[in-house]
């Protein structure tokens, strides 16, 4: 059987844009997606440590080491420049793999630079 469990995780990252004219989705800084796993189209949820908004989109590609996390489209709506967000991806595990999978948690500063992984 398979279950749902924590894949990756981006903790405490900084919007540094929204932007509304979008298609959707949310640019992560290429950096970050390498250091936590995450990869481009992957479904994420969003969670907004300001006001508590929790929503799914999927993620695009930013520029190496620019910091970038902008939430796009229709997800514009729900956060503002500045915001903290967790960005958070799920994988499918069996019970074997259940054992031993250990997520990577990506710790950043309020500059989106990463300042330990776990």
């Amino acid at each position: 059987m398979l279950q749902e469990f924590l894949f990756a995780k981006i903790h405490r990252a900084t919007v540094t844009d929204a932007n509304l004219n979008y298609v959707g989705s949310i640019t992560i800084d290429k950096t970050l997606l390498e250091a936590s796993g995450i990869k481009v189209n992957q479904k994420v949820d969003i969670l907004n440590v300001n006001n508590g908004e929790r929503f799914h989109t999927y993620v695009i590609e930013g520029k190496e080491n620019s910091g970038q996390i902008c939430l796009n489209g229709a997800a514009a709506r729900k956060v503002q420049k500045g915001d903290t967000v967790i960005i958070v991806a799920y994988a499918l595990l069996d019970e074997q793999e259940q054992k031993t999978f250990k997520p990577k948690v990506v710790h950043v500063d309020s500059n989106n630079k990463i300042s330990s992984i776990d």
